[in-house]
């Protein structure tokens, strides 16, 4: 496209650097997100070097063989509106191949998104605050004392293709707190906070009942000091209520879009989405 310009998979140094960006567009990232999105598909990360010099980034990771996901589309501010984040975009999307692919897009960029195939889904909302709850009522276990197996069948309910490695250095990075929900023997319900650069954020969150999403919720922030973000799908009235009845408010949006054939995942029990990086 441009003498001096290339396209690589990232080193997993180059996604500390992309996570450092993410930061500065006000995207707060986890503590541990780099190792653990690293570890989900090391050759699911390009980047897009002038002259050796990184100037625009996404990622592109792919979950088995029908289903992929893209986040972290980043261009240095420098270099916007010169050709090279759609360059690595059209990389990222050759990479996926024939895959159906995700993406939690910032609202702005839909027409351009629309573009390249992707249709809306629904809208996502980003709560934030210090959450007023009490206790939980209900008994929570710590989510790592569940066979993995079960925690992972129960993930099914709400993403559209495995991620045993994702999920299990999700569960079990320093500073991630999980916890689940069991009635009657059956998993019922599960919560995952993190720390971030600012505060901390919960997901997933899925839950059979809106009391058990609240339960969780307490649980998770018991003792948690500072703000506290819940990625909430719009389309979700009792996760919207759950946020809302934390005190928590609107604080960010974006567009879940697919290309390809929308996924069909348990939205109703799913108050709070994972990551708006990996879906």
């Amino acid at each position: 496209m441009t003498t001096g310009f290339s396209v690589h998979v990232m080193s997993r140094a180059q996604l500390d650097l992309a996570v450092d960006w993410a930061a500065a567009e006000g995207w707060n990232p986890g503590l541990s997100d780099a190792g653990i999105f690293h570890a989900a598909d090391p050759q699911g990360f390009l980047i897009g070097l002038q002259d050796g010099e990184p100037v625009a980034c996404v990622s592109v990771v792919r979950y088995g063989h029908r289903y992929g996901f893209l986040g972290f589309y980043i261009a240095a501010p420098a270099w916007r509106g010169k050709g090279r984040g759609w360059a690595v975009w059209q990389a990222g999307l050759q990479h996926l191949g024939e895959r159906v692919v995700g993406l939690d897009g910032v609202l702005a960029q839909q027409d351009n998104y629309r573009k390249s195939g992707f249709a809306l889904a629904h809208r996502n909302i980003r709560y934030g605050g210090t959450p007023a709850f009490g206790k939980p009522s209900a008994a929570l276990v710590d989510a790592r004392s569940i066979g993995f197996d079960r925690l992972l069948a129960y993930d099914r309910r709400f993403f559209p293709a495995p991620r045993d490695g994702f999920l299990s250095a999700w569960l079990t990075a320093p500073g991630h707190r999980a916890l689940a929900c069991i009635v009657d023997g059956d998993l019922a319900g599960l919560g995952v906070i993190r720390p971030c650069r600012s505060g901390h954020k919960i997901g997933p969150l899925y839950a059979a009942t809106p009391a058990m999403a609240a339960d969780l919720l307490a649980g998770l922030c018991e003792g948690i000091t500072g703000p506290v973000w819940l990625d909430v799908p719009q389309t979700n009235a009792q996760a919207v209520k759950l946020a809302e009845s934390a005190g928590l408010k609107p604080d960010f949006e974006t567009a879940r879009m697919y290309k390809g054939a929308a996924p069909v995942v348990d939205i109703a029990h799913l108050y709070g989405i994972t990551t708006f990086e990996l879906g």
